[in-house]
């Protein structure tokens, strides 16, 4: 309701007795003549803090204004030029001050009338804002009639928008940046489901998935042509095997990763959690770190050869498309615990070491970086790599010189596996030089940002502020993924209480979510994706499945990933206006909490829901708990990609707030040369409407 005038400024015409009162005196000092500004339009003073009063002019004026009526010649004769100089000078003297104070008194009424206005338009606002709430709270829940999505052609089985290799030629070489995201303009967005390829079967469960997984659901015979001979994969029959081996784990991948323990205690007692592995093959390492709670992001690019991050993803183990190139990994600033390269052909030392300051920047103060493969042991491999003694010493020598540059120390080096631990405090960079390559970052770009931001040639030094970022001083895993992390001040409206209040709140929608959908801690779900959290915290609830989660933050909400990292868990930023950096068929779960009452004004509903059935493996789940407003045409849109949905109350039966449970049916394209017709679906049965098994 708005305040009454009156009350809202009780006071308001003093301003306007001052400022009359000021220009009475002015006048009076210039002409020493009394005036009074009363119009019969001036408002009263009476009730004003500043009565009216009359200024009398002086006795002395007065007797002489009366003197010059009577006698005007003999006044005349008195005066001469001295005195008119001194007059016009003393006058001069008073009108400066006086000017200044009227100058002044007129500038503190508008600043008061500024006040009396901002709070009428704020009192104004919130009775316009609770009208738009009481009137929402009546609004008709969203209507979309129900579509029926054509199939896309076989082209698409392995369709991925926004790295599609069709259309690489669109976009420039350079630092092979046409592999970056480039996602098709509206008018070229597929509207049409992608089929399975031919021949495709439910994956088979975790924990066998790691070790193989169905040949026709990745039939890529290329990789098994050239990577045979470095033990990566082979094919037996109607499958893929995966034996743990790599270019530079001829022995095992598990022999590799005992050698890495070694040299690094921290893997072994919890101290190290998450970490990233760039250039990721089929994933063996992050594979093998899962047993002993390391927690990795395999990284690499869509290639013409297509196999390495969806080779990843069908056994089961974190992985996204991506690359060191032109721009940002979508990872928040000190990050991982640990960085990893096996041989992954990145030209380190090229482009005034870009690649090394983006590892730097997403490295915890403390983490370690792990290279291993050229150069690393040039003295005894050189001569199988196709190069010479001296080239690869002097490259070895670069990496060293850009690394301490950057305030990296050699940590530890053994046979073919050098460690470098990233400063723990900021003594480093206090003593760099200024003029010293590369220099320090300055504030105009925050380090935590990374959507679509440019690589730049400088050095990110962690905030003073941070006083618990270190790997030495961040509490180890477990412990770590129920304590507020420091950087939970960061987050617009973030502190402790909220952090435990998260916590507490989906450790009970869980418990709730699993009366509904059976599946849920089963070996039918494997790789799982919060398409919208703050902190993590479905994902920390779900801890003790069988399960690993890719946390999603958007890049337009409050950035909170930082807090997921430190918690001990893994994410990316990402805009669900545009496709995610997966293959189809990766995810056996799909969640979201209110991303279209967030989002709805930017993304068009129908191609967020056609992007989760791209990205979600036939006869995966989706929960979907959204306002009741926008439940319904979810449900019609679902029903026109081929999902089987139920709704369902939540924990505590709130009626502006619903649960959608969905699972995608398993179909086969029309032209499926295996002999399946039509749509064959292992969808929801008639007999259990209640919930989802």
């Amino acid at each position: 309701m708005l305040a009454d005038d009156e009350d809202a400024f009780p006071n308001k015409f003093c301003i306007f007795c001052l400022v009359k009162k000021a220009v009475e005196m002015l006048v009076f000092e210039c002409t020493g003549i009394s005036s009074s500004l009363h119009t019969p339009e001036s408002p009263s003073l009476s009730a004003c803090s500043c009565p009216e009063t009359e200024r009398e002019p002086p006795a002395s004026g007065l007797r002489r204004s009366e003197e010059t009526h009577r006698y005007p010649r003999k006044e005349k004769r008195m005066k001469n030029k001295d005195a008119k100089s001194s007059a016009y000078h003393d006058t001069s003297s008073r009108i400066i001050p006086m000017t200044l104070m009227l100058i002044v008194l007129c500038g503190f009424s508008f600043y008061l009338g500024g006040i009396y206005f901002s709070e009428k338009n704020r009192f104004l606002k919130q009775d316009v804002a609770s009208a738009i709430l009481r009137e929402q709270s009546v609004v008709t829940p969203l209507r979309i009639e129900s579509v029926e999505f054509p199939e896309c052609s076989s082209d698409y089985q392995d369709y991925t928008p926004c790295t599609d290799p069709k259309r690489w030629k669109k976009y420039g070489n350079y630092r092979l940046s046409f592999m970056e995201r480039h996602c098709p303009p509206m008018v070229e967005r597929k509207e049409c489901l992608v089929p399975p390829p031919a021949g495709y079967k439910v994956p088979i469960r975790w924990p066998k998935s790691r070790d193989q997984c169905w040949y026709r659901n990745v039939p890529y015979d290329w990789i098994n042509n050239q990577k045979s001979n470095q033990h990566w994969l082979r094919k037996e029959e109607e499958k893929f095997i995966f034996p743990g081996g790599g270019t530079m784990f001829p022995n095992g991948v598990g022999a590799y990763v005992d050698l890495m323990q070694d040299l690094i205690p921290g893997m072994k007692n919890g101290t190290i959690r998450t970490a990233i592995d760039t250039g990721c093959g089929v994933a063996s390492w992050g594979g093998d770190l899962l047993d002993r709670g390391i927690l990795t992001v395999s990284l690499a690019p869509r290639d013409n050869h297509e196999a390495q991050v969806q080779f990843a993803l069908e056994r089961g183990i974190p992985a996204i498309l991506g690359i060191i190139s032109t721009q940002r990994l979508p990872f928040p600033s000190n990050s991982f615990d640990m960085a990893h390269c096996s041989r992954c052909l990145i030209p380190w030392t090229e482009f005034d070491g870009i690649y090394l300051l983006e590892i730097h920047r997403i490295l915890r103060p403390g983490g370690f970086w792990v290279l291993s493969g050229p150069p690393v042991n040039y003295e005894n491999r050189w001569r199988g790599w196709n190069t010479t003694v001296e080239e690869q010493k002097a490259n070895f020598d670069k990496i060293k010189e850009l690394l301490t540059s950057m305030c990296f120390k050699l940590y530890r080096i053994k046979d073919d596996i050098a460690v470098w631990q990233k400063s723990a405090d900021n003594s480093c960079y206090d003593q760099l030089n200024p003029s010293s390559f590369p220099p320090k970052c300055d504030d105009s770009m925050d380090p935590d940002s990374a959507w679509y931001i440019p690589l730049r040639t400088c050095l990110n030094v962690p905030s003073q502020k941070l006083k618990k970022l270190a790997l030495k001083s961040a509490p180890r895993w477990p412990k770590r993924l129920h304590m507020a992390p420091e950087r939970i001040a960061m987050v617009p409206g973030g502190n402790s209480g909220g952090f435990k209040h998260d916590d507490s709140k989906w450790k009970v929608r869980v418990k709730h979510y699993k009366t509904l959908l059976l599946a849920l801690g089963s070996d039918k779900i494997r790789n799982v994706m919060d398409m919208n959290t703050l902190y993590g915290g479905f994902a920390a609830a779900l801890i003790s499945y069988p399960v690993w989660v890719m946390n999603v933050v958007s890049s337009y909400g409050p950035n909170s990933l930082g807090v997921v990292y430190d918690r001990g868990l893994i994410g990316t930023y990402h805009d669900w206006c545009e496709a995610f950096s997966t293959y189809p068929r990766t995810y056996d779960l799909l969640h979201f909490d209110g991303l279209f009452t967030a989002e709805s004004h930017r993304c068009e509903m129908k191609y967020v829901l056609l992007e989760m059935d791209r990205i979600l493996r036939p006869n995966g789940y989706v929960i979907i708990r959204e306002s009741n407003y926008f439940v319904d045409a979810i449900e019609s849109i679902a029903k026109g990609i081929r999902w089987d949905c139920q709704k369902h109350d939540t924990e505590y039966n709130v009626e502006k707030e619903k649960l959608l449970i969905c699972q995608k049916k398993l179909w086969y394209a029309k032209q499926d040369v295996s002999g399946h017709e039509g749509i064959k679906t292992e969808g929801l049965g008639s007999a259990n409407r209640r919930r989802l098994h």
